[in-house]
């Protein structure tokens, strides 16, 4: 990249196209908590309670790998709500497919909440692909668009991807169909993720993995609240119940006013309170291009 400003960070692995990929030091970009993202040369600037940063206009002139530029605001916990704004560059109006350490990802710029993939999971979607063999029954509940079901796939797992929409079901099957993975050979369930678990282990259902990565707060179609901060203790038991011996938990929240400590001790509460061992509990780290803020909490657990 041109102009001494600017330090884009070069992607984080082999065969990746969608990373965080700028650290905006000498544009004080980090002062007005500005964050920016590459989809596959398409460029994501993230603000929080500022507007579009100006020094950062005319990117897509100054460097040829920048196909466009886009912004969005940001809410509290990282994840902003409205669809990102075109700013110039090339206007993207159909959805596009990004890589990560070669799985396919659909990218649609036009959605809101996100844009089909959560980069701040990048280590975490590798650990699952490598825990996975040939075989293996993985649960992705709060699936959204189904990343962890994918590199679970690829890792030769059968996945049961849970999510409360239709729409990211189905764009979650259209990820397995980019990948060239056979979405009639893997199970796709609609509805609330703490009512499924109940069903699994009634149903005597168990998994060698589960995935755990609920909303900070939510609200079932039957009103009934959920809260990382207050509840996750009750996820966490649920799931326990049905991995099998052996099997781990990737347990993840998105919440700045729970600390790692305080998540990490429910998890744990969760599974004592489901009568089981814990093999190994692992505090994991978040990208190191996610440097400012350490929102996201991941707890990788052997579960006995």
């Amino acid at each position: 990249m041109n102009g001494p400003e600017l330090s884009a960070r070069p992607a984080p692995a082999a065969e990746t196209t969608a990373w965080r990929i700028l650290d905006g030091d000498g544009l004080e970009l980090r002062q007005v908590e500005t964050r920016v993202d590459n989809f596959d040369g398409h460029w994501l600037v993230q603000t929080r309670d500022v507007d579009f940063p100006e020094s950062l206009r005319g990117v897509t002139q100054r460097c040829a790998q920048v196909k466009s530029l886009w912004w969005k605001k940001l809410d509290r916990d990282e994840r902003g709500k409205q669809a990102p704004q075109w700013v110039e560059g090339e206007k993207v109006s159909e959805r596009f497919v990004a890589l990560e350490h070669g799985a396919r990802y659909w990218i649609d710029f036009n959605s809101g909440y996100s844009q089909g993939i959560f980069l701040d999971q990048r280590l975490n979607r590798q650990w699952v692909r490598e825990r996975c063999n040939e075989g293996d029954r993985v649960l992705n509940t709060f699936a959204y668009t189904g990343a962890f079901s994918i590199v679970a796939a690829l890792g030769g797992a059968v996945t049961t991807t849970l999510d409360l929409s239709n729409p990211y079901l189905n764009w979650s099957r259209d990820n397995f169909a980019a990948n060239d993975l056979d979405a009639e050979s893997h199970y796709f369930c609609r509805g609330d993720a703490m009512e499924w678990l109940g069903r699994f282990a009634k149903q005597g259902r168990t998994f060698q993995g589960v995935v755990l990565d609920p909303p900070s707060f939510s609200r079932t179609p039957k009103g009934k609240a959920f809260s990382v901060a207050r509840d996750y203790a009750d996820l966490a038991k649920l799931a326990a119940r049905v991995i099998e011996p052996g099997g781990w938990l990737l347990a993840c929240c998105n919440h700045h006013e729970l600390s790692a400590k305080d998540f990490s001790d429910q998890v744990a509460e969760g599974l004592q309170r489901a009568r089981r061992s814990i093999g190994e509990l692992t505090l994991a780290p978040m990208p190191p291009e996610f440097a400012a803020d350490e929102y996201l909490k991941s707890c990788r657990v052997v579960v006995g």
